[in-house]
């Protein structure tokens, strides 16, 4: 090293604001600090946490877990399957119970022919079939 262009590497006396001094190298020869080893929390056992409630928690309390979103997201697809699904089987439901009624009219067509020719009692039989079915 050339000596003009470097500082003097120094013994330098630390002060702390708690009142502890040590000494250490440095290119100066006194240093004033606020905290040090003796009286910084982290190494004195008595380290509180200040920030309890951090970005994640307040992002979680705003917006919600990821668990209990997609448990919210899972109810919502259930429910709207079983909606579709009571849907689908009113609307089958409603076509078995209109040809039912369509059958049912003709049978009714049926015996109010046979009421008004007696003669046609073959077709009175197969009106009372059909409307057993």
């Amino acid at each position: 090293m050339r000596d003009t262009i470097h500082p003097k590497y120094v013994e330098c006396e630390v002060r702390c604001s708690c009142g502890n001094t040590f000494i250490t190298h440095s290119t100066k020869d006194k240093l004033q600090v606020e905290l040090c080893n003796e009286c910084h929390p982290f190494f004195t056992g008595q380290q509180k946490f200040v920030d309890t409630g951090g970005r994640v928690q307040r992002f979680s309390d705003k917006f919600g877990s990821a668990s209990t979103t997609a448990l919210e997201r899972d109810a919502a697809k259930k429910a709207e399957r079983k909606a579709a699904a009571e849907a689908a089987e009113a609307a089958a439901k409603a076509a078995r119970d209109a040809k039912a009624a369509e059958k049912a009219a003709r049978a009714a067509k049926y015996v109010d022919k046979a009421v008004k020719e007696p003669k046609e009692a073959v077709v009175v039989e197969e009106a009372t079939e059909a409307a057993a079915e």
